[in-house]
């Protein structure tokens, strides 16, 4: 009998936090819906080219026809409650995708049967492998015109390894052309679903066995294999029948574990294998109990022991995402790791580690008025969210996304998830006054909810930068400002470049007027000297027998940086200079303070059109991880951009490599998005400022004209 989701669960031994993962178009979003509809927590799946899905409710994901944004949808199977975290496949919407698996105690990987495995999903499996996330592989879309379940299936062994084995095998209906039917590999089930969901068990044949038998051995050896039962090998070996009461016991340890990946086909459509993943899920993926938590400290950083998945602990839960509802405000979805989390509780909220990302390090108590379960955007009021659950707070104050709740009498803090790196900018442009102050509003909220978005206020360049995961991540974000009221556009993105004197140079400064009253009477003599780079800047004062007087040299000195600051051939910076002041003149009744500043500055700009100016741009070092297959190409793409190599180096896994290299950062700023074009979405780097150098003399004379 379907089941609507049980609010209110109290043992965490009855949950499970699957998070579905894969690349975009592979079908996790309609498998949800699937799941939902067979269990009977929604009444008919929704579509995501009508945009009338669970998850995809946020208006971006229904213009895309994609997920570009974490959602939970739970649901009750066997007495069991599995939260369901839907993640974006795109690359761009890697925020999302990492706080779906900080949630998590299990992953399902979706893979198209049409599309197969690509890149970004081998690098996605490594990262749970190294955490030692459980994992469990869909093949969808069986019903694609273009569908290979073999091929798939080959694939996804190639890539993931030896352990990855189906559990289940497709049985075609009686066209010979679609799967109607799975025969279980070690159950020996033979469900039908030529009439629809749920299936119709058959009677296993005899003529059922030989299509098996060697898939079915192998999983056997392996199940065996990983059971370290010596005596079941034994029994195995000496070609003795063993049970299935033995053999999926052994199999649920091993996939729990870590250790074992089933594949089981599934088609949301005609509801192949729905009910065989259901299965999988209540009984293989791990219960909160089953998984450590995160490291925890005080809010201090001092350490404390290990905490469990125990309801009557102290509170320790995290906010795993933050959007912003039209209608409630500011909604916080939050995984309890431990104790237990009531309405009307006060809570502490801690926020530290993420300053760089512009979340400042933060604490607050704040009440919780409502604890609700979430299924995409509807809320449910539910009395408590135990360890090991998921649930929904809404109106938090100052709760942010990777924050920690805690008991206010005893403040503790998470260690903060992995998040990479943005590394696209974009340069944005209010319409209005009123436009920037709630343009500056409205990004306070997008950056509390996504931490994969930096917001960098340049003072070189005077350009507000938004640094984003890609442009599919820039247009959403965009969108959300818009939404928000904001009218504001883009302009190309300015790197902070810098002048410089090439060579010796000498200025003179005359600030003489006839009229307008006294202070008009300033002159000035400076001379120019380069200092090697990193240097900055130096006044030095020779003036002899008082030609300027003591109280005026500051003066001049405060004229020249305020030129050095607004530039001289292209208004960018001067740096790495020394100014040396010889000579001048005053006048006892109409010198001042002001006139030495213009002389100062006059001085300046003469010497500069006398001088060799120099542009200098800002070099990086970048590490770009790469798949071996195309270290070539992102050679020759470094070279095109006037990248130096510095090494390549093979990557612990084996099938990538790190390529390092110093690159001008004029030539990256879009290399985010061409990097991923250039490696079918496998390659990512990272980038570290080194120095300022020279820029060659034909691109400087593009910038200063």
């Amino acid at each position: 009998m379907a089941q609507k989701p049980q609010e209110g669960t109290t043992d965490p031994s009855t949950v499970r936090n699957v998070v579905l993962v894969g690349h975009s178009s592979a079908g996790k979003t309609t498998l949800v819906e699937a799941l939902l509809a067979a269990t009977g927590t929604i009444s008919r799946a929704g579509s995501v080219a009508e945009g009338t899905t669970v998850g995809d409710h946020d208006p971006a994901a229904v213009r895309q026809q994609r997920s570009v944004t974490l959602s939970c949808a739970p649901l009750v199977h066997e007495g069991v409650k599995v939260n369901l975290l839907d993640t974006p496949g795109y690359a761009d919407f890697v925020g999302e995708l990492r706080a779906g698996l900080r949630a998590a105690d299990a992953a399902l990987f979706v893979v198209s049967a049409a599309d197969g495995v690509d890149e970004s999903t081998v690098t996605l499996w490594e990262e749970c492998a190294a955490i030692g996330m459980p994992r469990a592989v869909v093949i969808t879309r069986l019903d694609h015109p273009r569908a290979d379940y073999e091929q798939t299936l080959q694939d996804c062994q190639d890539a993931f390894g030896e352990n990855v084995l189906p559990i289940y095998q497709p049985m075609l209906g009686d066209d010979g052309a679609e799967i109607a039917g799975l025969i279980g590999l070690v159950t020996l089930r033979v469900l039908d679903y030529s009439a629809g969901y749920p299936p119709r068990e058959a009677e296993f044949e005899q003529a059922h066995l030989m299509p098996i038998k060697d898939d079915r051995d192998l999983l056997i050896e392996a199940i065996i294999a990983e059971s370290e039962d010596e005596d079941l090998m034994e029994t195995y070996v000496a070609g003795e029948l063993i049970s299935t009461a033995t053999l999926v016991p052994d199999l649920e340890k091993a996939v729990a574990r870590g250790t074992f990946y089933p594949v089981i086909p599934v088609c949301s459509a005609t509801g192949v294998g729905l009910d065989a993943l259901l299965d999988g899920l209540v009984n293989a993926a791990p219960s909160p109990m089953e998984h450590d938590l995160p490291v925890v400290t005080g809010v201090d950083g001092s350490p404390l022991p290990p905490l469990t998945c125990d309801p009557d602990g102290p509170l320790v839960a995290e906010v795993i995402k933050t959007t912003i509802d039209r209608h409630v405000g500011r909604v916080s979805l939050v995984r309890v790791f431990s104790g237990t989390l009531r309405p009307e509780q006060v809570v502490h909220v801690s926020g530290h580690g993420l300053a760089g990302r512009g979340h400042p390090d933060h604490d607050a108590d704040e009440r919780i008025s409502h604890v609700y379960s979430p299924l995409g955007a509807q809320l449910r009021e539910v009395g408590f969210c135990v360890a090991g659950d998921i649930c929904a707070i809404t109106k938090s104050g100052s709760a942010e996304t990777g924050d920690t709740l805690s008991g206010k009498g005893q403040p503790l803090l998470m260690e903060p998830w992995s998040m990479p790196e943005p590394l696209l900018p974009i340069a944005v442009v209010a319409q209005s006054r009123s436009d920037e102050d709630a343009l500056a509003k409205n990004l306070a909220r997008l950056v509390a909810g996504d931490p994969t978005l930096r917001l960098d206020r340049n003072p070189d360049t005077r350009q507000l930068v938004l640094w984003c995961m890609g442009e599919s991540h820039a247009e959403v974000v965009l969108d959300r400002l818009r939404a928000g009221g904001v009218e504001l556009g883009t302009e190309p993105v300015k790197v902070a470049l810098r002048e410089t004197f090439g060579v010796a140079a000498k200025g003179h400064g005359r600030h003489v007027k006839q009229s307008g009253g006294h202070g008009q009477f300033a002159v000035c003599d400076i001379e120019i000297e380069p200092l090697p780079r990193g240097s900055g800047f130096e006044f030095v004062d020779k003036v002899v027998g008082g030609a300027v007087p003591h109280n005026y040299i500051p003066s001049v000195e405060k004229g020249v940086r305020a030129q050095l600051e607004r530039g001289l051939i292209a208004g960018y910076p001067v740096v790495d200079l020394r100014v040396t002041l010889r000579d001048g003149k005053a006048h006892s009744v109409d010198s001042s303070d002001a006139a030495f500043q213009t002389a100062g500055a006059l001085a300046l700009r003469e010497a500069a059109d006398q001088g060799e100016m120099t542009l200098l741009e800002p070099v990086d070092e970048i590490v770009v991880r790469v798949p071996d297959t195309f270290v070539g190409a992102v050679m020759s793409d470094l070279s095109g951009r006037r990248g130096r190599p510095l090494s390549t180096d093979v990557d612990d896994d084996g099938g990538h490599s790190l390529v390092r290299a110093e690159v001008p950062a004029v030539e990256l700023v879009r290399y985010a998005v061409e990097l991923r074009a250039l490696t079918s979405g496998g390659g990512s780097f990272t980038r570290t400022y080194v120095r300022h150098e020279a820029m060659p003399p034909h691109l400087a004379e593009v910038i200063r004209h």
